[in-house]
């Protein structure tokens, strides 16, 4: 594993600590699994108390002579996660973390990295590596083809042909004798599934229509492929090829099985459609569901297990069951959104363990979207953390509490380019990270009524947070604490809640750091922001706590100027966008519609040339300087969720 540093000194804290000799020793360095587009790096640490040491970080292609800059890794240690209720309590180990972004899959890098302390770096202050991207999963060429048709089917069949998907994978055998046959399948081996209904009669002791299936309803797959030859369940092409679970519990359960790969089914009429893992029982690595439908269903994909490694879920449609008309949130009569709504769906996605990718899903009318696992405790055993995991181009719309959850990742956890839009609580949520960064970059989002655009909660440590566009003020709801926090080039835009700030926020250190952000005041608000942080000579103080009092300020600047934070921030408001009308306050219910909006913003309004520069995030930026929020000038617009002309509801 292995982590990152920025080498424009962002996450260096701008106070002069007298201490004389502070050198840095350089420890373990680890590459972390790299995803199709990014890697993350952990390096550790000793010494550097008064954390003045940084590390950079420059990359290549294999066999190219020019290196690109990437962000600093972030300096970490010290920070404590901590919950009482939850039994929680975390020191982060002294570290560097961080990751590139925007690789090309499959192919061969390297890095270099370079620590540097004024005060001097004991063992080697360089390390350099090669590391490959992977390339997106795809069914392997060569193996067996089996062709499955469902019940009743009438017409030609292509051989080798089974009626139902367990007697082409395992063998014929239903009820008692369900579990007999050994699997048949090998490594790259390719089963084609035709157009029809496959529906569990799981009440139903054999016979034709039983699908072999036992009392369950439960697929059960217990034989593996290879990352390179996986077994391949993919629809046939001649029309949907429908799984209705009849109301089981789990439709697919794939612990016992890595390397499965599903893709262009219909999942229907269960509550969980992809059981892939349970906390320290079990769990797969290498699944990939992609250009898959899911409807009437309560969970689409699950995995609990901290060893769970590689999983791709991509370009699917998850439809839960919450109601789809208006907006509700889950924890009482909540700002007029109504009675609490019930749990009918749960979440699209939920993972823990490393090097997954969710990516252009589109996930709607659930209580979550995308998820990681909140877990706990990070394991003593660093192979089985939370990291480098990928949440991108996904758009997720109407869930009763928040659209993505980071909740639970220790390092490299990258939340990006993601649209979510009417949300009953917030909308991104860090609840908590142990240590990161989690990343949460260019995301759009837009109307969480219930608390707001950012859930730091559960005293996070190690955010980054850039580029984002959120019409939606920023922790009004708890004042939530966390440590070692940095935005750069957001925009905020109030909703004139009546008597909300537009940010109401507090930090445990005093190098988390705020600037290049735009805010839109709430109007008719006396007060605007609310903060609270430790003594500047002091670099943590977690004896701080909820009871220590707010300051209030009437306007960004009377923050600034009392703070040092924001010094470059400025006043924008909605006719920034090309179409964005601010949501209504009074009725908080109502469900927006994604076409509604029009993100882009206009030439010469405030956000234009307003942020400042982030390598590798906004090298390609337009004009004098990058523009605030997720999406640059002239820049195309970005795809969210499956591509255009796929059935969306």
């Amino acid at each position: 594993m292995l982590r990152y540093t920025l080498a424009f000194l962002l996450f260096v804290p701008l106070i002069a600590f007298a201490q004389s000799s502070n050198p840095v020793e350089s420890g373990e360095f680890i590459i972390e699994p790299p995803t199709l587009i990014c890697a993350g790096f952990e390096w550790k640490i000793k010494g550097d108390d008064n954390r003045n040491a940084a590390v950079s970080l420059t990359f290549r292609k294999k066999g190219d002579t020019g290196w690109k800059q990437g962000l600093p890794l972030l300096r970490q240690g010290g920070e404590r996660v901590f919950s009482k209720e939850m039994e929680l309590d975390y020191t982060v180990p002294p570290m560097f973390a961080g990751s590139l972004f925007n690789l090309e899959p499959g192919v061969e890098y390297e890095c270099r990295l370079a620590m540097t302390d004024p005060d001097g770096v004991k063992g080697d202050s360089v390390k350099t590596a090669f590391f490959r991207t992977r390339s997106e999963p795809m069914p392997a060429q060569g193996g067996r083809t089996y062709h499955v048709y469902p019940p009743g089917f009438k017409g030609t069949r292509v051989e080798p042909a089974f009626t139902g998907l367990k007697a082409a994978f395992f063998g014929p055998g239903g009820g008692d004798w369900s579990v007999v046959a050994p699997p048949r399948v090998k490594p790259g081996d390719v089963i084609l599934v035709h157009a029809g209904l496959y529906k569990s009669q799981r009440y139903q002791y054999g016979g034709p229509d039983s699908l072999d299936l036992p009392f369950h309803g439960t697929y059960v797959f217990t034989k593996s492929g290879t990352p390179d030859k996986p077994i391949a369940i993919k629809a046939a092409g001649d029309g949907e090829a429908v799984f209705d679970g009849d109301g089981c519990y789990r439709l697919f359960d794939v612990m016992a099985a890595d390397n499965i790969y599903f893709e262009g089914l219909t999942v229907r009429n269960t509550e969980i459609a992809f059981y892939a893992g349970l906390k320290d029982v079990k769990g797969c690595s290498g699944l990939t569901v992609k250009k898959c439908r899911f409807e009437d269903i309560g969970i689409g994909v699950l995995t609990e297990y901290a060893g769970s490694r590689n999983f791709y879920i991509a370009d699917n449609v998850m439809l839960g069951k919450h109601d789809r008309t208006r907006l509700q949130g889950w924890n009482g009569p909540w700002l007029k959104l109504g009675p609490p709504s019930t749990i009918n769906s749960y979440y699209g996605v939920k993972v823990y363990g490393q090097g997954h990718v969710i990516c252009r899903n589109y996930v709607a009318y659930f209580h979550d979207g995308i998820d990681v696992c909140t877990h706990g405790n990070p394991d003593a055993d660093e192979n089985f953390h939370a990291v480098s995991i990928d949440i991108y181009n996904n758009d997720i719309f109407l869930t009763a509490d928040d659209f993505i959850e980071a909740d639970g990742g220790v390092h490299n956890i990258r939340v990006f380019n993601n649209r979510g839009i009417n949300s009953g609580q917030h909308a991104l949520s860090a609840q908590p990270i142990y240590g990161g960064p989690a990343y949460f970059l260019r995301n759009i989002v837009c109307h969480s009524a219930g608390g707001g655009a950012l859930k730091f909660n559960g005293n996070p440590a190690g955010m980054i947070v850039y580029h984002n566009t959120f019409c939606d003020e920023f922790g009004w709801s708890s004042g939530a604490i966390y440590s070692n926090a940095h935005f750069r080039n957001n925009l905020f835009l109030g909703t004139d809640a009546p008597k909300r700030p537009i940010m109401r926020t507090s930090t445990y250190t005093s190098y988390t750091s705020m600037d290049y952000d735009g805010f839109r005041p709430n109007k008719g608000a006396e007060i605007q922001i609310q903060w609270r942080g430790p003594a500047k000579e002091t670099f943590q103080d977690y004896g701080m706590g909820k009871k220590t009092p707010w300051q209030s300020f009437a306007s960004l600047s009377e923050f600034s100027a009392a703070t040092g934070l924001e010094k470059h921030g400025v006043i924008v408001d909605y006719d920034i966008f090309a179409k964005v009308a601010k949501t209504d306050p009074d009725n908080p219910a109502r469900a927006y519609q994604a076409k509604e909006f029009d993100f882009r913003l206009k030439p010469g309004c405030a956000a234009i040339d307003a942020g400042c520069v982030l390598p590798n995030i906004n090298d390609k930026f337009n004009g004098k300087a990058p523009d605030l929020g997720a999406v640059e000038l002239d820049d195309p617009t970005p795809v969210y969720g499956p591509a255009p002309g796929i059935r969306r509801e």
